[in-house]
C-alpha cells in the first residue's frame, strides 16, 4: 500500500504540531489498524497525553473507533474516557464488554461516572450500576436522581469535612486517611453536628498552621454553598462571580452532600456559550460526531418554522405589488432594507440573550436596557440612513428615491433595536430558552417591517415623484 499523504515509511511522524494530533499521525494509526495491526496502534497511541488519545478518537470515523478501544485494551482508562465527546463516548463505550464499562466507571470521579451510565439504555445502566462496589453504586445512583444539567449532576462526592474543634494535626490524619492520593481537592469544609457546612479551610493554611491550632483558629466562616438543585449555568455563574476555585454543594436541608471543583466549571462555561450560540442559530447541539439524522431532526424544524415566517414578509411584497410594477428599482432596493434590519436586531438580540443568560440583565434595570438600545439603534440608524440615501440618490439620480430609503432604512433599525431586545424578554417571561427561538421572531419582524416601511413611503410619496 503507498503510503498516506505523500509519506516515507521510514520517515518518523511526529505525533503533535502546534499541540494539535498532526494529520500524519492520524493517518499512520488508521492505517494500522485497517491492516489488523493493533501491537503498532497501540504502540504508536501509547505515549500520548489521555486528552489527546481523546482528541484522536474523535478524528478517526466512526467505524475505526471500535477498533482503536480493543487495541489499546487496559491504557483505555478513566482519564481518556472522561475527556470523550459524548457521541465519541458511546461509539467508544460499544465495544466495550459490560463488565469493561464497569471498571472505567470505578476509575473515574462521580460526576464523571454519573455522564458515562446516564447514557447508557436503562438495562446496561443497571448491569454497569450491579457491578459497582456498593458504596460508589449509592452515590451514582443518587446523583442520577437528581435533574439533569444540575449541580447534583455535576458535584464529585470525595472531598474532605471536618469539625471546627479538631487540631490541624487531626485534620492531616484524617485526610491522609480517608482521601485517594489520586484525587484532586483544594480545600477542607468545615461542618457542624448535622452535617451543616459552617466554613473552608484552604489546603495552603493547612501546610502552614502550627498542627496544636484548632481548625476553628483559621478557618474562613464565608463562604458560597450551591443548592444541590442549581443548574450548572448558574453554578457557573457564581463560581465567575466569586473567583470560586471549589464550592460545597448543600441539599435542601443544607447538609453536605458534594463539591464543585472550577476544573468541572470551565467544561460548562465552554459548553454553555457554545450551546447558546447555535441555539441561534438553529443547530443543535452543533456537534461534528452528531449522527446525520439527528442534525437532521433538530435543523429541518427551524427550517420549517423559519419558512412560515418568510411567507408572512413575502405577503406584505405581494400586498404592493401594483407599486413595484410600477417602479421596478423598488424590487432591487426593498432587500436593502430588510437585511440591514435583520443584521441590526441580530446585533441587539446577541447582546440581550446574553445578558439575560448571565443575570446581567433583570427586572431592576430592564426599562434602562430598553432605552439604551433604542439610542444605539437611533445612532446606528441616522448613520446608515444617511449613507444609504446619499447611495442610493447619486446611483440613481434620485435624491427623493433617496430620502424614502433613507427614512424606510431609519425606521427598520429602531424596530430592529426594539425586536432584538424585546422579543427575547418575552420569551424569558414566558420560560421559553430566547436563545432558541428569538432569531425566528426577530428576523420576521425587522423583514416584515423593512418590506412594510419602505413600500409603503414609496407609494406614500407617489411613484411618479420616484420615476
Amino acid at each position: 500500500m503507498e503510503p498516506p499523504f505523500g509519506l516515507d515509511d521510514d520517515a518518523p511522524t511526529e505525533a503533535l504540531e502546534k499541540g494539535r494530533l498532526s494529520r500524519a499521525f492520524v493517518a499512520e494509526v488508521a492505517d494500522a489498524l485497517e491492516a489488523g495491526d493493533n501491537d503498532t496502534a497501540r504502540e504508536l497511541v501509547a505515549p500520548l497525553h489521555p486528552a489527546d488519545i481523546a482528541d484522536l478518537f474523535g478524528l478517526l470515523s466512526a467505524d475505526q473507533r471500535a477498533p482503536l478501544a480493543r487495541a489499546l485494551g487496559e491504557l483505555l482508562d478513566g482519564e481518556i474516557v472522561a475527556e470523550l465527546d459524548d457521541y465519541v463516548r458511546d461509539d467508544v463505550l460499544a465495544a466495550l464488554s459490560l463488565g469493561e464499562v464497569a471498571d472505567v466507571v470505578t476509575q473515574l470521579d462521580t460526576d464523571d461516572a454519573v455522564a458515562v451510565i446516564e447514557d447508557l439504555e436503562e438495562d446496561e445502566q443497571q448491569a454497569v450500576l450491579g457491578a459497582l462496589a456498593p458504596e460508589d453504586r449509592a452515590d451514582i445512583e443518587t446523583a442520577l436522581g437528581y435533574p439533569e444539567e444540575s449541580a447534583g449532576r455535576l458535584m464529585q462526592r470525595e472531598l474532605v469535612a471536618v469539625t471546627e474543634d479538631m487540631s490541624v494535626a487531626d485534620v492531616i490524619t484524617r485526610v491522609r486517611a480517608t482521601i485517594d492520593p489520586a484525587t484532586d481537592f483544594w480545600e477542607i469544609f468545615v461542618i457542624d453536628a448535622a452535617r451543616r457546612p459552617v466554613g473552608t479551610m484552604r489546603l495552603s493554611w493547612l501546610l502552614t498552621t502550627p498542627p496544636e491550632f484548632s481548625v476553628a483558629d483559621v478557618m474562613q466562616r464565608e463562604q458560597t454553598l450551591i443548592p444541590v438543585d442549581m443548574d450548572q449555568e448558574d453554578v457557573a455563574l457564581e463560581f465567575q462571580k466569586y473567583a470560586l476555585i471549589s464550592a460545597a454543594v448543600v441539599d435542601r436541608d443544607g447538609r453536605l452532600v458534594g463539591v464543585i471543583t472550577v476544573d468541572d466549571i470551565v467544561h460548562i462555561i465552554q459548553a454553555e456559550a457554545g450551546e447558546d450560540a447555535l441555539k441561534l442559530s438553529g443547530a443543535g447541539d452543533g456537534d461534528i460526531n452528531e449522527p446525520v439524522l439527528e442534525s437532521y431532526r433538530t435543523r429541518v424544524r427551524w427550517l420549517a418554522a423559519n419558512l412560515g415566517t418568510a411567507m408572512i414578509s413575502s405577503s406584505v411584497i405581494a400586498a404592493f405589488e401594483p407599486t413595484i410594477e410600477k417602479l421596478v428599482t423598488l424590487a432591487a432596493l426593498t432587500p436593502i432594507v430588510a437585511s440591514i434590519g435583520g443584521n441590526a436586531g441580530t446585533q441587539t438580540m446577541a447582546v440581550a440573550v446574553r445578558a439575560i443568560a448571565t443575570k446581567q440583565l433583570t427586572d431592576t434595570n430592564t426599562r434602562r436596557t430598553i432605552a439604551r438600545e433604542i439610542r444605539v439603534a437611533l445612532l446606528n440608524g441616522l448613520t446608515i440612513a444617511a449613507l444609504l440615501g446619499i447611495g442610493v440618490g447619486v446611483l440613481f439620480g434620485n435624491a427623493l428615491l433617496g430620502g424614502v430609503i433613507a427614512l424606510a432604512a431609519l425606521f427598520n433599525i429602531l424596530v430592529a433595536g426594539l425586536a432584538g431586545v424585546l422579543v427575547p424578554l418575552a420569551l424569558h417571561r414566558w420560560k421559553t430558552d430566547p436563545a432558541v427561538a428569538s432569531s425566528i421572531f426577530v428576523t420576521m419582524t425587522t423583514d416584515t417591517m423593512g418590506f412594510l416601511g419602505f413600500l409603503s413611503l414609496a407609494t406614500i410619496v407617489g411613484v411618479a415623484n420616484l420615476r
